[in-house]
């Protein structure tokens, strides 16, 4: 079973075999967590991701799934790049999300990933409420079997630090 640990910080620092990208399907950057990780990680991760969606997903990776790239200039080996959904109050979606971390973990164990960051998928402007996102995150994290050592989340502030760390 992996390791867990909770840090308040910035991502795109993190100084671990592969960091998780809460992308969006088309996988050529956006705001938040996604745009942090292109912008730092320089213009080797937008041409890894465009041909990705040259070959394998010309129409963009699907809601739960991961696909890893190189990390570019980030001082990570490889980013992963998953797609969580965009909470709904009508509809029960947490399978898609808990699928994104068991996702990043399997791709995680075939690169041979020992450490692995992940942000808080879908609850920024996907708007995930942040207390059940971190919920299903930490369940999903401790109930998958994974080779990978160190899995850590990165949460950006305080609130989120917080909830994620309820559940440690």
């Amino acid at each position: 079973m992996a390791h867990l640990s909770f840090v308040q910080g910035d991502i795109t620092e993190q100084q671990v075999d592969a960091v998780v990208n809460a992308a969006n399907s088309s996988l050529l950057g956006g705001g938040g967590v996604d745009g942090a990780i292109h912008r730092r990680g320089g213009p080797e991760i937008l041409a890894a991701c465009r041909d990705l969606r040259a070959s394998q997903y010309g129409r963009g990776l699907p809601t739960g799934q991961a696909v890893a790239t190189t990390a570019g200039r980030l001082p990570a080996r490889w980013v992963i790049h998953t797609v969580g959904p965009v909470w709904h109050s009508h509809e029960d979606r947490s399978a898609l999300l808990a699928s994104c971390y068991r996702e990043s973990l399997r791709v995680a164990d075939e690169l041979g990933a020992a450490t692995i960051a992940f942000p808080a998928i879908s609850t920024g402007v996907y708007g995930w409420p942040m207390d059940d996102g971190a919920r299903i995150a930490v369940q999903t994290v401790r109930e998958t079997d994974t080779a990978v050592a160190e899995v850590r989340f990165v949460l950006f502030d305080a609130a989120a630090y917080e909830a994620f760390a309820a559940f440690a």
